[in-house]
């Protein structure tokens, strides 16, 4: 587990303390000669993201982009609200697995009392605590990179609606991953035969599915859709075997980078095949790394994306970089803070409302919040800058509606907790990641 609250004290000139809800009598400079006789109820929020496991490059970046959100929200708080209204946030790891997810989700909801929980970027882990922990147990979560089709149609949710997502659902992103391969996109880039290799998980099932479906509608044959364990293994020789049986002129994988590192190295040295094309789950410095930048050099792939040219996500990406000192912001980590920042939106409200004990603020109560601050109708607010956040909570405690616009895009969740973003195609280069193009969701067809 990762408290960043009492390690980052130092680190924010403004950030003036964070401590337990309760603390002590503050006064708030947005009303002058005005006092609070106590602080407003805090709460703990929850997230669980891959730190270790096939995708743990990530896990820094997702954490980090949460507590960027959290330190705006109480800092805005401090002045709207005489003091902070998120406790502690706590990080805990998944592995990057189901099993360690649900532990890690079950360690939140039993220990540490959240009525929210963030996470997680794989769909599997997503899933399996939906199902099993944050649904039963009445907990909002709100994922930041879980992109399966699975997720928009989820049996256990069909009732609850508590479970929502701050990122596009592959059935975007597989068909402009189609288009791209139909050469639609790019000019004198196109394979009429494709086979896909792809992570067993709702995520690989649902994106590689969604791909399939739309590039054979557009006249392309997918030759095989080959599956591998959501374990990472030592050889994917056998699954490389099949997926390259038939000579495509191009393999997709949809999987994650530890995963990806060891079967694109075998394609190259095992098969001699390097016509590869890649997805959301490996757009990784890591893969660089471990299978050398000349392999990869000029290899496209499609994620999820984000407007880099709003004023959301600029003022978000300046911060960021300026708290973290990282020097590149991986996919889905402006998801991830919109994330953070719609939940505390949406506690604001609820705390606008009359809310004075923190133990009583539910994932019920946060959830039927969420769209009334995120949502039209309502003043239509970006996120990302401190001075903006402010003028959301000062509108909130005066009763008047915003319409949160986040870092990844509008935050309009729809009746299945779903919001529509661009989708980014990419490529490698000089042993970087470069977003080349920005697909507005408006113009991606439905197939």
């Amino acid at each position: 587990m990762t408290d960043q609250n009492s390690s980052l004290i130092s680190r924010r000139k403004f950030f003036i303390s964070i401590g337990a809800a309760g603390g002590a009598v503050v006064l708030s400079s947005a009303f002058p000669g005005r006092s609070y006789a106590a602080a407003p109820p805090a709460i703990n929020l929850g997230q669980i993201a891959p730190m270790t496991g096939a995708a743990a490059e990530f896990g820094p970046y997702y954490r980090d982009a949460v507590q960027l959100a959290v330190d705006q929200i109480n800092k805005a708080a401090k002045q709207v609200f005489g003091g902070d209204i998120i406790a502690r946030h706590i990080t805990v790891d998944t592995s990057t697995l189901p099993t360690v997810g649900v532990q890690a989700a079950r360690q939140l909801v039993d220990s540490d009392k959240v009525p929210a929980i963030i996470g997680e970027w794989s769909s599997g882990v997503t899933v399996a605590v939906a199902t099993s922990v944050s649904i039963p147990s009445g907990v909002l979560q709100v994922a930041n990179g879980a992109t399966s089709p699975l997720i928009t149609v989820l049996p256990a949710d069909a009732k609850a609606d508590l479970l929502f997502r701050t990122t596009a659902s592959d059935a975007l992103q597989g068909v402009v991953a189609a288009q791209l391969i139909n050469g639609e996109i790019i000019k004198d880039y196109k394979f009429k035969t494709v086979s896909t290799i792809y992570i067993n998980n709702p995520y690989g099932q649902g994106l590689s599915n969604s791909f399939a479906k739309s590039f054979e509608h557009r006249g392309g044959k997918v030759l095989a859709q080959v599956p591998h364990p959501e374990q990472v293994q030592p050889t994917y020789k056998s699954e490389l075997a099949t997926a390259l049986k038939d000579k495509p002129d191009l393999l997709l994988a949809v999987s994650y980078p530890a995963h990806t590192a060891v079967f694109i190295k075998e394609s190259r040295d095992i098969f001699s095949y390097t016509s590869w094309e890649f997805t959301d789950g490996n757009a990784s410095l890591d893969v660089v790394q471990a299978v050398g930048a000349s392999s990869l050099d000029g290899k496209l792939g499609t994620a999820p994306g984000e407007d880099t040219t709003t004023a959301a996500y600029q003022d978000f990406a300046k911060n960021f970089k300026a708290a973290y000192k990282y020097d590149n912001i991986p996919p889905f980590t402006a998801s991830t803070y919109d994330a953070a920042m719609a939940i505390g939106l949406a506690l604001a409200k609820v705390i606008a409302n009359g809310a004075t004990d923190a133990a009583k603020i539910t994932g019920v109560a946060l959830r039927d919040q969420l769209r009334v601050v995120c949502n039209p109708p309502g003043e239509e607010i970006e996120g990302g800058d401190d001075g903006r956040i402010l003028e959301m909570l000062k509108l909130i405690k005066a009763g008047k509606k915003i319409n949160y616009t986040g870092a990844a895009g509008p935050c309009d969740f729809d009746e299945h907790g779903d919001v529509i973003t661009p989708i980014n195609i990419w490529k490698f280069s000089g042993g970087k990641i470069e977003t080349i193009k920005t697909m507005p969701a408006a113009q991606i067809p439905k197939v």
